[in-house]
């Protein structure tokens, strides 16, 4: 049966005062803290099975993680000035055209984001505890901790002692925000992993969205080498209330012969699309979805190829985009202006939500330049392809021989002229 105990309002997480001397003083979430610390507890049902709506007594709100517990808590810190400024005042838009790309102007991100402290061509590096990483967080933007419950015990939400027996997963604002609601899911803060994909951590983030339970709160991931600035593992959410572009475009089955007979997934690629990526959709179990896209990024980091990961609609299709803008940054291929907007296409920017640091490039985004922009993330089709022969090997996948896809050019897909302007989101402004 489905326990919730008290939650107190999180005025602090250190909160009580038991007249003791605590950590370092610091309240950080490192060892020398977080294990005397209380943070709240949210444990999900960890069968990986889909959910079945209940109207038991015992059963919180169906909103409950994401509305009252998840953003009810981020806004707590917003209105006790936590953020390094008001994302709400950044100016949105939709961008004119067939795909209905957003436009943000967030120059706050720009000016303020902490900047990478390691290099860029090498996906797996080690990790550094003399550069910035989470366990230098304050408490104070922790909003709470996620771990798997017993199987059949439903949520439990609960105020407790973190304790010293396991390093526990947090979630926690981004003091640098992109959009309402931006948080980290940073997994065994304790055990401080450096920034790559592990089967258990990524199911933990499918486990997140699916109790998120919204089709406008994804969850992304950037790798080194793929605009990641933290080496410290760590997955990004937020909410925004319309269809991001990408999970609007249009897909094509790849035909799979062998390896995923028995599981459900089912893997498409992208069209018509300015970035290359792979769709990851199915599965008999959350785990089934995971195991598989897990072990495709494994393949990539172990690879050195760069990439980013889109969760979308509640962790039941994932988006996979193998990219090569920093080595092209490297070689000096791409274009002076595009340089100059500073822009970084990280998983958001390739999902569509272009987040843009000047007012220039904001008043003058168009359809046109953000295809360009993308279409420098991709790799060349023949590269796709490579790739894609890797993470198939790499995932014992067999794609049918007959039924395989011609490939196109050797650049991002071509841009095709403008259509009429969709209805954009009610909060959003068209350009």
């Amino acid at each position: 049966m489905l326990t919730i105990k008290r939650v107190p309002t999180v005025l602090s997480n250190y909160q009580e005062d038991s007249g003791e001397p605590r950590g370092c003083d610091r309240n950080c979430l490192g060892k020398c803290c977080l294990p005397v610390s209380k943070l709240p507890l949210y444990a999900f049902e960890s069968d990986a099975r889909p959910k079945i709506s209940s109207s038991g007594d015992d059963e919180p709100p169906s909103d409950f993680f994401l509305n009252t517990l998840l953003l009810g808590q981020w806004e707590d810190r917003m209105n006790r000035g936590l953020f390094r400024y008001d994302v709400m005042a950044c100016e949105t838009k939709v961008i004119p055209g067939e795909y209905g790309f957003v436009a943000q102007l967030n120059e706050g991100r720009h000016l303020k984001k902490r900047p990478t402290e390691f290099r860029v061509d090498r996906v797996l590096q080690p990790f550094d505890r003399a550069k910035f990483n989470f366990t230098k967080v304050g408490q104070e933007e922790v909003l709470f901790r996620v771990e798997p419950g017993e199987s059949g015990s439903g949520r439990l939400l609960e105020d407790d002692a973190v304790g010293d027996a396991y390093a526990p997963n947090v979630v926690a604002i981004n003091v640098s925000p992109i959009e309402y609601g931006h948080v980290l899911l940073i997994p065994r803060v304790l055990d401080c992993l450096p920034q790559r994909i592990d089967p258990d951590s990524f199911l933990l983030a499918l486990h997140m969205a699916a109790e998120a339970g919204s089709p406008y709160f994804r969850l992304g991931y950037n790798s080194l080498g793929a605009f990641a600035t933290i080496n410290h593992l760590h997955f990004q959410a937020y909410f925004l209330s319309m269809p991001f572009p990408v999970e609007k475009a249009s897909t094509q089955r790849i035909p799979i012969v062998g390896g995923l007979s028995h599981n459900g997934v089912k893997v498409s690629r992208l069209l018509n699309y300015p970035v290359r990526g792979l769709v990851y959709e199915g599965g008999n179990t959350l785990k089934d979805l995971s195991d598989v896209v897990a072990n495709s990024c494994i393949c990539l980091q172990e690879n050195n190829i760069p990439f980013n990961v889109l969760i979308s609609d509640s962790g039941r299709r994932i988006f996979l985009f193998p990219q090569c803008y920093a080595e092209k940054q490297a070689l000096g291929e791409v274009g002076q202006d595009l340089l100059d907007t500073q822009v970084n296409p990280a998983v958001w920017e390739i999902s569509g939500h272009m987040v843009l640091k000047r007012k220039k490039d904001y008043d003058e985004a168009s359809e046109h330049y953000t295809w360009r922009l993308l279409a420098e993330v991709s790799l060349s089709e023949a590269r796709f392809e490579e790739v894609k022969v890797y993470i198939f090997e790499a995932t014992g996948l067999v794609e049918s021989e007959k039924e395989k896809m011609e490939p196109g050019d050797n650049r991002g897909a071509p841009y095709q002229s403008p259509s009429p302007v969709g209805t954009a989101s009610p909060h959003l402004k068209v350009a």
